[in-house]
């Protein structure tokens, strides 16, 4: 069979078959694009990633000290140049949060949408800050959906419950008075320590009143 593949006979199957020379530049097309991608990965894409997560430490500087119009300075160039690597979404994450510090929470909440995170928790945070960002817009419907969603996307002692009280005060200005009612039920009944430093029976007894009988 071998000696049926020698390179004239393809060469004349090739000039000679249309469907064959097209199968050919397919697959040869299918190759090289996989190569491309291969050097790329190898050559650009991982050097870059990892450059990216080097990069957004500089804003924390600024950040750590409250410079928030630096921050922002420093952070939407290395967004721009770094968008798609693990670094880059970092740093858009930050950047959400330097806008909600100037108040401007559209621009907050556009960049925590288009986030990409790979920790599971900054994931938690990124959903329950979209909430609050919502919250200060007074959309307080789609805030409360965020809120529940931050909750359920990690059950822990800490941000369950922390989320589960900010949709239950927003379900409250929408005076979804049962919603709120089981928001607080939740967290008196599954996350004790939290419901005693918020004194969510205090909550509870003003929503469970405010039920339409």
């Amino acid at each position: 069979m071998l000696e049926n593949l020698s390179f004239d006979l393809l060469k004349s199957k090739f000039n000679s078959d249309k469907k064959f020379k097209l199968g050919t530049y397919f697959v040869g097309g299918i190759v090289g694009l996989g190569l491309v991608f291969l050097l790329y990965r190898q050559f650009m894409w991982l050097p870059d990633n990892e450059k990216s997560n080097d990069g957004w430490w500089i804003a924390m500087n600024y950040i750590s000290k409250d410079s928030t119009d630096q921050a922002i300075k420093a952070l939407e160039p290395f967004v721009r140049n770094y968008d798609g690597k693990s670094g880059g979404e970092i740093g858009q994450y930050l950047l959400a949060t330097q806008y909600m510090k100037k108040g401007q929470f559209k621009k907050a909440l556009d960049n925590l949408e288009d986030v990409d995170l790979d920790d599971t928790y900054l994931r938690v945070f990124s959903t329950g800050l979209q909430g609050d960002c919502l919250s200060e817009m007074k959309k307080y419907d789609e805030a409360e959906h965020k809120y529940f969603e931050a909750a359920e996307m990690e059950d822990n002692e800490f941000t369950s419950p922390m989320y589960l009280f900010k949709a239950g005060l927003c379900a409250e200005k929408l005076k979804k008075f049962d919603k709120a009612t089981e928001y607080y039920t939740s967290i008196q009944d599954n996350y004790p320590t939290f419901a005693s430093q918020k004194s969510i029976e205090k909550f509870l007894s003003r929503s469970s009143n405010n039920i339409v009988k």
